[in-house]
């Protein structure tokens, strides 16, 4: 079997506040903004680190999905609450440095940084709309 030419282009988390999103993944993570648009009152933006140009994360309206009822919004808008609904995992070479920075900015600390059982040394925030954001040093 012969391997695949396959990569990640984008993972898609949602959120509830548009302008805190930009600020946070913008002004906080220092992501550029690939995109921004507007349908219907609601509102998709792409980021992504400056230089990773193939990768990159969609901030979506939880609600764009017509096929979502009231009582599975509002499941969606808790679970989303609680940062048990979407996650993303990202990483840097000075977790120290980075941990210091998010935490001045005000963002959610989840756990300081960590080393885990399983290997990893690690932080975790919340981003505006609570998805889970855990951040890992590179070794």
């Amino acid at each position: 079997m012969t391997a695949m030419d396959i990569t990640i282009h984008a993972s898609y988390l949602p959120h509830n506040d548009p302008d805190a999103s930009l600020a946070f993944y913008r002004d906080t993570l220092g992501f550029e903004v690939r995109n921004d648009v507007g349908y219907a009152g609601m509102r998709w933006l792409t980021v992504g680190p400056a230089d990773q140009p193939d990768t990159s994360i969609v901030l979506h309206p939880p609600a764009a999905n017509p096929g979502i009822t009231d009582d599975e919004r509002r499941t969606i808008l808790e679970m989303m609450a609680k940062g048990s609904y979407f996650a993303v995992n990202l990483a840097t070479k000075d977790l120290d440095s980075t941990f210091a920075k998010l935490e001045a900015s005000d963002a959610e600390v989840v756990q300081e940084p960590t080393e885990q059982p399983y290997g990893v040394r690690d932080c975790a925030f919340r981003d505006p709309a609570g998805n889970m954001i855990r951040i890992q040093e590179l070794r």
